[in-house]
């Protein structure tokens, strides 16, 4: 499809969406690379002693939960493992909140992966703080500053600090293939999982 008569400064949206794009999870990652680092071996931990992934997100987030679930039962890299995962929000007739779902499936040796856009959602919120008193590992991925998240303080919070829905759905997007490729390698190097 051809656009026709596009705006003159199209060409200067585009490079500045471009930019932007950019810029936000690089800042993003290498202010967290440390973080992301200790999640990824506190998770492959919960993996080694028989733990499963339970995620879930609110609105275009559903997809990422689901996403990130498909990622570690099904390795896309031949010789990877395939991990136990659960998107909360596969069965679209449920209409209890995470914190119910939680309570039912949970065992304090999972781990708890709630995705939102903005620091604002209060079933994530909730869930994730009730799936810390239970005892599993918690990780959070928002936006904006990180909010009510900070006070229910998940084990692990990552805040994309911008609004922007593309560039938070996009870091997340990122991080969430950055933690199964190193919970991956920690597991190749089982000795330090003990």
């Amino acid at each position: 499809m051809r656009i026709e008569n596009p705006p003159r400064d199209l060409p200067t949206m585009v490079a500045r969406r471009f930019e932007w794009s950019m810029a936000v999870p690089e800042v993003f990652f290498a202010r967290e690379e440390t973080r992301i680092a200790e999640a990824c071996w506190a998770m492959a931990r919960r993996f080694h002693q028989g733990g499963r992934l339970l995620a879930f997100g609110k609105g275009a987030w559903t997809t990422d939960a689901q996403h990130v679930a498909v990622e570690f039962v099904h390795p896309v890299i031949m010789g990877k493992r395939a991990l136990p995962a659960l998107a909360l929000t596969n069965d679209s007739s449920s209409t209890s909140s995470f914190a119910d779902q939680l309570r039912i499936l949970a065992r304090p040796q999972d781990i708890a992966l709630g995705f939102s856009l903005d620091e604002n959602c209060a079933d994530v919120v909730v869930a994730l703080a009730e799936a810390r008193q239970a005892g599993l590992l918690t990780l959070g991925l928002t936006g904006g500053d990180g909010g009510p998240f900070q006070e229910h303080a998940p084990d692990f919070l990552f805040a994309v600090n911008t609004h922007d829905p593309l560039v938070i759905q996009e870091t997340h997007e990122t991080l969430y293939h950055v933690l199964w490729e190193l919970v991956h390698i920690f597991f190749e190097h089982e000795g330090l999982l003990a």
